[in-house]
């Protein structure tokens, strides 16, 4: 019952990778979290994956708390040592898993920030007729308008929106398909990009959205735009693509109320992940209730 603790974590890896399907960012925390373990585990003279205990967990998890890692940090590490052992069960080289029954300090939960819709609207009021501008442009009404994580609209090719259908076919987490409504304010965006598109794109790309010397546009000149296009528009709030998804959902969520469509439509595959935008929404409803109760209101 031995598993070389450096050939198994490769090996897990792997699996994430070819099996699993997951990100090469995803594969790489992963490999963080578990080398940090090995590490602990080799200066506890412990070399055997099956040699590893609850005990071993929990002193691992107090060590990494006392060193300062954050509970959210812990949290993700106690997640990464857990499904590894699964793997581990999985192919016989474990006869249990110590990660079960180990718990992190809580974090306390933050919740996302986001733009309010007149926010929104004055940083979607961009000026300029260049190809970088309408491209975007036509990035920042897509993001809005359908709720994409970075990677995901960064992966569109250009025939991935239907004008016809008004909809986009995503890949979002795990390889899996969705299809998301896009607005009429973002498909008229899109079009203006795609008649100068060619500008930038060299005749061999495919991507939806190419940087300026063709080629896809790179997540961190995206980031660099949209925080050049907040400073521009005189957004307080620094702008980044993930507040495009926050500012989605909650604006989704206080019109309709229905939490589940909003969960299918952001691609969450557990909706206790897209109930933190319920606080949200009970924050503005808090915020109206202030101002408009007379019980309520503050004397002048």
């Amino acid at each position: 019952m031995s598993a070389p603790l450096d050939a198994a974590i490769r090996n897990f890896i792997g699996h994430l990778a070819h099996e699993r399907r997951l990100s090469v960012h995803t594969a790489a925390a992963y490999t963080r979290d578990l080398d940090s373990f090995r590490r602990y585990c080799e200066q506890q003279q412990v070399n055997d994956w099956g040699a590893v205990d609850i005990h071993h967990v929990r002193a691992f998890v107090s060590a990494r708390h006392r060193q300062g890692l954050a509970p959210r940090s812990l949290q993700r590490q106690l997640a990464a040592i857990r499904s590894f052992y699964n793997y581990l069960l999985r192919e016989r080289a474990v006869r249990n898993n110590p990660a079960n029954g180990v718990s992190a300090p809580k974090a306390q939960r933050r919740l996302p920030a986001t733009l309010d819709a007149d926010q929104m609207a004055q940083l979607l009021t961009i000026q300029g007729d260049d190809p970088q501008a309408l491209r975007d442009r036509a990035i920042m009404e897509l993001l809005y308008s359908s709720g994409l994580r970075l990677a995901e609209l960064l992966s569109l090719e250009r025939h991935a929106i239907d004008p016809g259908a008004a909809e986009v076919r995503v890949t979002g987490k795990g390889a899996k398909t969705r299809i998301v409504p896009v607005g009429r304010k973002a498909l008229g965006a899109l079009q203006d990009w795609l008649k100068v598109r060619s500008q930038l794109a060299k005749p061999e790309d495919q991507a939806l959205f190419v940087g300026p010397r063709g080629g896809p546009l790179s997540p961190r000149t995206l980031q660099s735009r949209l925080r050049r296009w907040g400073r521009a528009q005189g957004v307080a709030q620094g702008i980044h693509p993930h507040l495009f998804r926050h500012s989605f959902a909650s604006h989704l969520l206080e019109s309709s109320g229905d939490l589940r469509a909003v969960q299918e439509l952001l691609g969450h595959a557990n909706v206790s992940t897209t109930q933190v935008y319920t606080h949200l929404d009970f924050q503005h409803l808090a915020r109206t209730y202030d101002r408009a109760h007379p019980r309520a209101r503050k004397k002048k």
